[in-house]
């Protein structure tokens, strides 16, 4: 007759409930805040048939909302990883005056109101603003551009690359690129070969982040967009637009297109940082 030592009694009691009940709840959350508001939104949008959702999105006027939602959100996300790898690296090896500030002041958008953030840069940014004007003196116009769009989401997306890399770089320490320095590598062949690699993963991460972050971003962009039918307008806009107009079902085919576009883009980033995990194990 086998007997249960107390040690494995104790390692088979969990911190939280068992299985099925956390199972259930994690999926009755699911289901009440993702799937049951995207499965309203896709029937919503069904409503209108294949023919008319396909005229719905195809207009020019939202292809070009959906172009510039996602071009802007692309290039800000793009500019984020090396801004926010600099950052990171900065904060996490080298302990300079003001560092402590400087980390919270990271996490400013978490906490700011994105239509504070949206008034202050548009305030700023425009002709007469105090960023604005020296830039329009050399001939930059960034209020009312897509330049002043991406650099709206550059402010919003930034702390998911900085926050994502953190953590990768204070576990990995000064050994792998001192012992790069030692055996005779460049400082640019360990960057590239030793240090870069190993952040990666990281940095597919918070770019993933903060682009799905900034895909739908309003409150920010609202106001320093400028909402130019055709140059700055949107696609978030749009469907605001169309709701009050009462064109609920030309809404919610707005925003299915970029349900869709969103789904695939993060669907292959996630494949990407599946496949360098695979690697990485073998």
């Amino acid at each position: 007759m086998t007997t249960i030592s107390p040690a494995s009694r104790q390692a088979r009691r969990h911190v939280l409930p068992g299985l099925n009940l956390t199972l259930g709840y994690a999926a009755l959350y699911l289901s009440l805040i993702v799937l049951i508001p995207l499965a309203a939104l896709v029937l919503k949008a069904a409503g209108l048939g294949l023919e008319g959702f396909f005229n719905a999105v195809t207009t020019p006027r939202v292809l070009s909302a959906l172009r510039v939602s996602f071009t802007t959100a692309l290039v800000a996300s793009l500019i984020n990883v090396p801004t926010g790898l600099l950052i990171a690296w900065t904060l996490t090896r080298y302990r300079l005056p003001g560092r402590r500030l400087i980390d919270a002041l990271i996490d400013l958008p978490f906490a700011l109101p994105t239509a504070v953030a949206g008034i202050t840069l548009t305030t700023l940014l425009a002709p007469n603003g105090w960023v604005g004007a020296p830039l329009g003196a050399v001939g930059v116009r960034a209020a009312y551009t897509p330049l002043g769009i991406v650099i709206a989401l550059v402010f919003i997306g930034l702390p998911f690359v900085v926050r994502s890399l953190q953590p990768v770089l204070e576990d990995m320490g000064r050994e792998p690129e001192e012992a790069a320095l030692s055996l005779g590598a460049t400082p640019a062949q360990t960057f590239f070969r030793v240090i870069l690699p190993a952040l990666f993963p990281a940095l597919l991460s918070g770019f993933t982040l903060a682009l799905a972050r900034t895909i739908g971003e309003y409150g920010s962009v609202v106001f320093i967009s400028g909402n130019l039918p055709f140059k700055t307008e949107i696609a978030p806009l749009l469907i605001v637009g169309k709701l009050e107009q009462y064109d609920y079902a030309g809404a919610a085919a707005v925003a299915v297109a970029m349900l869709v576009v969103s789904v695939v883009l993060l669907l292959s980033a996630n494949a990407v940082q599946a496949r360098l995990g695979q690697r990485g194990a073998r």
